[in-house]
C-alpha cells in the first residue's frame, strides 16, 4: 500500500481523540506522551508501509512479552536503559557535575530487602562447587576523597549457572543468595564475601531472545556484579562492574560495559581465615565515588517497579 495518510486531518483528529488531548480530566503529561508515541507509530506505519500482518504480529509479540515478564529485560537489550544513562551523563556534563563513579544500567533482577550488615557481609548462602570464593571490597568516598560514613552499599549477582536468586528457574537458590547490603563506618569501607559469578543469557525460548534472533543478535552478558550505593547527603549511584577477562566484556547485549568499570582481579590466599570455602580466593577492590546532591535533591533516583522480599 503506497498511500500516505498520516498528514490528513482525519488521522490527526484520530490521534488527538485517542490521547484525549483536548478533553477534560486525566493526566496532562500522560496525554502528551501517549499522543507523541502514537503519532510516531502511525507515521512509521506510513513511512515504512508496515502491513496489517506485521502490525498484528507486533501486537501478538507484546502479549507474549507481557506473559513472559520480560519487558525490563527487553528494555536493556534494545539499548533503552543505556540511552537513559547517556541522557543522565549529558545532564551531569551540562551542569558541570563530574568526578563520580560512572553509572550504568540497573537491569531487571534487583530484589530489595537483603539484610543490612555493618561493614561486611557474607553473601553465599548456598554452596556452589563450580564457583570459587571472591572478596569484593573498597571504600565509599565523596568527590573530594573524603570517606562517606553510613553509606549503604547493596550488591547482587548471578551464580555459576548464570541464575539470580528469586529468579532461578531451577529453584535451587535460597532467598537472598548472592545478595547483600552493608553500611559503611567512619572509614567508608565495605566488603562482600561471595562466590565468583558468570554471565547469563536471555531465556532461550523467551520473547526477548525471539526478537534478538530476528535481529541476528545474541542475548548474552559478561560476568558482572551489580551495586546500588546510597547516602543521605549524596546522589544514589546505580552501577555494576564486569569481571576482568570475560570474553563478552565488549559484546554485552545490554550495553552496560564502561572502561572505568572493569577492575583488576587479583589472586590471594588466607581465605580460610575469612570464612571462605577455600584458602585461595579472588579479590576485587572497587572504590565508589559519590556525587553531591543537585540543589539539595537527588536527581538520579529512578522510580520503577522492583521485586521485594523479606529476609
Amino acid at each position: 500500500m503506497s498511500a500516505k495518510v498520516f498528514e490528513t486531518q482525519e488521522v490527526q483528529d484520530l490521534l488527538k481523540s485517542a490521547a484525549n488531548v483536548d478533553g477534560d480530566g486525566g493526566n496532562v503529561r500522560f496525554k502528551q506522551i501517549v499522543h507523541r508515541l502514537l503519532s510516531d507509530l502511525f507515521k512509521a506505519v506510513d513511512d515504512l508501509d508496515i502491513t496489517p500482518d506485521e502490525i498484528w504480529a507486533g501486537v501478538n509479540y507484546l502479549n507474549k512479552l507481557g506473559q513472559d515478564g520480560e519487558a525490563a529485560l527487553l528494555a536493556a537489550g534494545l539499548g533503552l536503559e543505556k540511552y537513559l544513562d547517556i541522557r543522565m551523563d549529558a545532564e551531569d556534563k551540562a551542569i558541570g557535575l563530574a568526578g563520580g563513579t560512572p553509572r550504568t544500567i540497573e537491569g531487571p533482577l534487583y530484589v530489595s530487602g537483603a539484610p543490612l550488615r555493618d561493614g561486611m557481609t557474607k553473601m553465599d548462602i548456598n554452596p556452589d562447587e563450580d564457583a570459587g570464593p571472591l572478596v569484593i571490597r573498597g571504600t565509599v568516598t565523596d568527590v573530594d576523597g573524603k570517606p562517606v560514613a553510613n553509606a549503604v552499599v547493596e550488591c547482587w549477582h548471578a551464580n555459576s549457572k548464570g541464575f539470580y536468586s528469586h529468579f532461578d528457574p531451577t529453584g535451587a537458590q535460597s532467598d537472598f543468595n548472592l545478595r547483600g547490603a552493608v553500611k559503611t563506618g567512619a572509614d567508608g569501607q565495605y566488603e562482600f564475601r561471595t562466590l565468583m559469578p558468570v554471565g547469563y543469557g536471555c531465556p532461550p525460548h523467551g520473547s526477548t531472545q525471539q526478537l534478538l534472533n530476528a535481529l541476528a543478535r545474541h542475548g548474552n552478558r559478561p560476568a558482572h556484579v551489580h551495586f546500588f550505593v546510597s547516602s543521605d547527603d549524596h546522589r544514589k549511584l546505580t552501577t555494576q562492574f564486569n569481571i576482568e577477562g570475560d570474553p563478552l566484556i565488549w559484546d554485552d547485549f545490554a550495553y552496560a560495559t564502561r572502561e572505568e568499570l572493569i577492575p583488576p582481579v587479583t589472586e590471594k590466599t588466607g581465605g580460610a581465615a575469612l570464612g571462605l570455602k577455600d584458602d585461595a580466593y579472588k579479590d576485587i577492590e572497587f572504590n565508589f565515588v559519590l556525587t553531591p546532591l543537585v540543589q539539595g535533591k537527588d536527581n538520579q533516583v529512578v522510580h520503577r517497579l522492583r521485586a521485594a522480599a523479606a529476609a
